[in-house]
C-alpha cells in the first residue's frame, strides 16, 4: 500500500468522480484509476461501486476512508513538524522597526536570538510606523515593532504591547542646560530652545510637535530632517536639543547630557505587530517570544 494510493482513494471518495479526483490531485485520470485498482488488488476488495455517473463506496471503502484520512493527516502533521524544526536551523525573519527601536531595544534581543539560532538570517527594515504597517499588510514583513496608537488602525493586524518608554531631552554638555538648568524640564520650557528635529514620518517628530503645540507654541527648528544617528550627532555638536527615548539616550554614550521631563512627561508605547490572517513562520514566532519575554 502506497501513500499516493491513499491520497487518490480519498480524493475519489470525496468527489465521487474519477476525473474530478484526478484534477484535484493533479494527475492524469488513467493513472489515478490504475493506482486505485492496484490498491484494491493489494487489499483484496473492491473499494468503489462503479456505475455510470454514480461512484459509491463499498463496505470495504467505508471502512478504509477514516483510516486513510487519519494516515494522511498524520503524514501532514509529521511534515509540518519537521519543517518547523528545520525553520529554526535555517531560514529568515523579516522584522520591521522604527529607527529609535533599532537603536534602543533590538540589539540585545537580536544578539540573544542569533546566538541561539545562528542559521537564521535577520532582515531588518527601518521605517516609521505608517510605512511598517503597510509593509506588514502586503506580506513584506513577518513582524514589526511599531509605536501605538497606529497612524491608521488596521483590523487586519494583531498588536501586543511590549513596553511604555519615557522620553527625555538630550543636549550637548557644552551648551547651557535646557529649562534654565533645572534637573527636570517641562515641555513648556522648550519654548525658545533651538531644536534638532527628525524627518517627516518619524513617530517622535509627530509626538514632539504635538506636545509643543499642546503647550501653545511651535517648536523652533535649528536642524530638521535627520535620522536618529544624525539627530544625536547634531545635538552633540551643540546645534540644539532633541526629545528622544530614554533607552536611546542611555545607549548613546558620551557627548550627551540627558535631562528628564517633569511629570507627567512624555511617553510612547512600543508594540509588536503581525498580520491577523497569517501566522508568522516558526522562526518569527520564536523571535516574537524572545521579545515578549525580554
Amino acid at each position: 500500500m502506497h501513500f499516493q494510493q491513499l491520497q487518490y482513494f480519498v480524493a475519489v471518495a470525496e468527489t465521487r468522480h474519477f476525473t474530478r479526483a484526478a484534477d484535484l490531485v493533479h494527475v492524469a485520470q488513467p493513472s489515478l484509476s490504475q493506482q486505485i485498482k492496484a490498491l484494491e488488488r493489494e487489499l483484496g476488495a473492491d473499494l468503489f461501486r462503479r456505475a455510470r455517473g454514480n461512484i459509491t463506496l463499498t463496505d470495504a471503502g467505508e471502512a478504509l476512508l477514516p483510516l486513510a484520512r487519519r494516515i494522511l493527516a498524520d503524514a501532514d502533521t509529521a511534515r509540518h513538524e519537521v519543517q518547523e524544526l528545520a525553520q529554526l536551523r535555517r531560514g529568515r525573519v523579516r522584522l520591521g522597526a522604527t529607527p529609535s527601536v533599532c537603536t534602543g531595544l533590538l540589539p540585545d534581543v537580536l544578539r540573544a536570538f542569533h546566538d541561539r539560532y545562528p542559521g537564521i538570517r535577520l532582515l531588518i527594515e527601518e521605517g516609521g510606523s505608517h510605512d511598517l504597517v503597510r509593509e506588514l499588510a502586503r506580506g513584506a514583513l513577518d513582524l514589526a515593532l511599531v509605536v501605538l496608537p497606529l497612524p491608521t488602525p488596521s483590523p487586519a493586524l494583531t498588536t501586543v504591547e511590549l513596553l511604555r518608554e519615557d522620553l527625555v531631552v538630550v543636549s550637548s554638555p557644552d551648551a547651557p542646560r535646557p529649562g534654565g538648568g533645572r534637573r527636570t524640564v517641562r515641555v513648556a520650557d522648550l519654548e525658545g530652545e533651538r531644536m534638532v528635529m527628525f524627518r517627516h514620518g518619524y513617530d517622535l517628530r509627530e509626538l514632539t510637535v504635538a506636545a509643543c503645540r499642546a503647550e501653545g507654541f511651535e517648536p523652533d527648528f535649528a536642524v530638521e530632517g535627520g535620522e536618529m544617528d544624525a539627530v544625536l550627532g547634531f545635538v552633540r555638536a551643540g546645534l540644539g536639543v532633541a526629545v528622544v527615548p530614554r533607552m536611546v539616550a542611555a545607549r548613546s554614550g558620551r557627548g550627551l547630557r540627558v535631562t528628564p521631563l517633569a511629570r507627567p512627561g512624555l511617553h510612547r508605547t512600543i508594540a509588536l505587530a503581525h498580520r491577523s490572517d497569517v501566522a508568522p513562520p516558526r522562526a518569527a514566532r520564536e523571535l516574537q517570544r524572545m521579545l515578549l519575554e525580554r
